[in-house]
Order: structure tokens, then sequence, then C-alpha cells
């Protein structure tokens, strides 16, 4: 039910935003299409939690190798820990550190939560606006956005038209930002192929894994300018460490010489032809199912992210002020009513 759910969400953001002449909703109307029950404080402890997981998961996989190095030699063993640890600070810390402060739209919202969430989402966009037009004109060769659009949005942003940029973003998220988006989903999963396919150790294998992916989100939410919301982020996290898991136990597992001893009688004749096959189809099974697992990931979080934003547009033309000027209206309707003495009516 809940799959149904979230297509029949997503069909219906997808029609209000490709409408032109869509008609203004009310906030009724929105939280009964688009809100959903979420424990928000329990998604912002969970990321902390699954960060902290994660983050401890790193350091034992660095401290196995450091360990290893430490027993072929003492003074190999102390340079490895020191290059541990600056790894782990730029590899793991920084880019946890940066998708956790990206801010993020909000769109689960109420009657009550509508208006400071629609001011909220509108100075977020003008922040995200003013970040790509900076870094177009600050980073040259890049050709992450789209030159002609980001003039437009300059534009925008210089006359702080919130219509324009809108407009202008969604074009560059609908376009280029699109097309940039699945190239670092693409060089990153093949990062995580490779490195599974060099990598001879599970721990080694699971470390890059993690890093590979969270890297690469961290890429594309500085791309889009923003990231996901804390109830998206979970799942994106919770992912980074399955994948590392995975990976972990595909190390375990010696796929390859199962497959090895299934190819027929020509490599079991040659034990030296029989072992490289096995390394061979090992390395390829892992790199293949990591850069898999991976893309996954890269092509989730883009997901989300399109999805959260088409909300709050959607949400940004839904109308609030009538709403609670109708409630107004009837609030002091009832009280002319209670002053002039009347009973109130008892519902039959």
């Amino acid at each position: 039910m809940d799959k149904k759910n979230n297509k029949k969400s997503e069909t219906a953001v997808t029609e209000n935003i490709a409408s032109p002449e869509q008609k203004k909703m009310t906030i009724y109307e929105y939280e009964e299409k688009y809100v959903k029950r979420q424990n928000v404080k329990g998604a912002t402890f969970l990321i902390r939690a699954i960060a902290v997981l994660a983050g401890l998961f790193c350091v034992w996989c660095l401290f196995s190798i450091t360990k290893d190095i430490w027993a072929i030699n003492e003074y190999a063993g102390y340079a490895a820990a020191g290059v541990s640890v600056i790894l782990f600070i730029a590899f793991y810390i920084v880019p946890v550190v940066k998708i956790l402060k990206s801010d993020y739209f909000v769109t689960n919202v109420n009657y009550k939560t509508a208006g400071a969430a629609k001011r909220r989402n509108r100075a977020l966009r003008r922040q995200i606006a003013e970040k790509i037009v900076d870094f177009s004109s600050n980073v040259a060769g890049v050709g992450w956005y789209d030159s002609a659009t980001v003039e437009k949005l300059e534009e925008g942003v210089k006359a702080r038209d919130d219509e324009v940029i809108k407009q202008q973003l969604s074009a560059l998220y609908a376009g280029s930002v699109k097309k940039s988006a699945k190239e670092i989903i693409f060089k990153c999963s093949l990062k995580s192929a490779m490195y599974s396919a060099l990598s001879q150790t599970s721990k080694t294998d699971a470390m890059l894994v993690a890093v590979v992916n969270l890297q690469m989100i961290k890429d594309i939410v500085f791309l889009y300018g923003f990231r996901p919301s804390d109830t998206r982020l979970v799942k994106i996290f919770g992912a980074v460490i399955r994948n590392s898991l995975v990976s972990y136990g595909l190390g375990s597992l010696r796929i390859g010489n199962g497959i090895a001893r299934t190819m027929g009688d020509a490599a079991k004749g040659i034990p030296i032809l029989g072992s490289a096959i096995a390394v061979l189809v090992d390395s390829s099974v892992q790199g293949l199912t990591n850069g898999t697992l991976t893309a996954v990931i890269g092509f989730q979080t883009i997901k989300y992210l399109n999805t959260e934003y088409k909300l709050q547009n959607i949400l940004d033309g839904v109308e609030v002020a009538e709403t609670e000027e109708e409630l107004n209206l009837a609030c002091k309707e009832l009280e002319k009513e209670l002053k002039k003495g009347k009973p109130v009516p008892r519902a039959v």
C-alpha cells in the first residue's frame, strides 16, 4: 500500500508541475494530496546515529589495515596511523558535515506551518540561485550549469524576482543539472567498481565504497544547492551502510572460485589459468555489484531532490492567506453571535 501511495503522490506532483495553468489549491487540499505523517525528530536522531555507525565502521576498517601494516613494520604502522586519521577526516568527516549543514526545502506542512515554510523555501530558492550564479562566474570549465539559463537566473537574482528565479531553477534542474548529476553518478559508480576490482581485501573494499558513496552524495547536494529532508536522508545514509556491508560480504564469499569451477575442463586442466580466472571473476563481480549499488544511491538522491523541489513549487502556489481570512471571519461571526446572546445551534 505504501509503494502505491508513493507512486500516486509522485504522479500527482508531476501533473501539478506539468500543467501551465495550475489552479490555486487550498492548504487543506495540499495536505490531503502530499503531506504524510513523519517523525522529524526521530529522523534527525537517526541521521546522526547512522553517521556515527558508518564512521565507526570506517574507523574499524582503517584500524584493521593499520594493524596489518604494523605487524609488517612498526614505523610503517605509525605512518599508516597518521595517514588514516587524515584520510578519515578528509573523506568521511568533511563530506558528512557538508551534507548535514546544507539546507533543505520544507514541504511536509499543515495549515499552521505552511506560511512559515513558504517563506523559508522562498529564501532558500534565492540562496541557491545566488550560489549557482556565483559558482558559474567564478569557476571556469566545470560546465555543470547551462550558461544561458544562468544569465536569466542572474537577472532574476538582481531584480529579486522570485517568479523568474523559480522558473530558471526549474529549467536548470530539468536540463543541465540533471545531466551533470548523471555524470557524477557514472564517475562515482565507475570509481566504486574499479576500487573494488583493485582492492583484494574486504575491509578496504567496504571502506572505499562508503567513502565514494558519501563523496557522490556531497557532490550531488552541492550541484543542486540543497539536500533531501531528514526523513529521506535517513534512507540514503542507510543505503550507504547497506552498500558497505554488502561489499564487505562479497569480499569474504570468494564468488569467483565457485564460478571458475564451472568454466569447463580447459580451466581445470591449467591451474594457473584457473586461478587467474577466479581472481578476475571475483574482481569483476564485486566491481559490478558495488558500481551498481552506488548508481542506485545516486539516482535515489536526485529523485528525492527533484520531488522535494517540485513539491515546494506546488506549495508556493497554495492559498494560505484565504484560509486564514476565512478562519478569522468565522471567529468574528461567532463572536458577534455570542455578544447578541443567541444560543449556538447544536449539530444534529
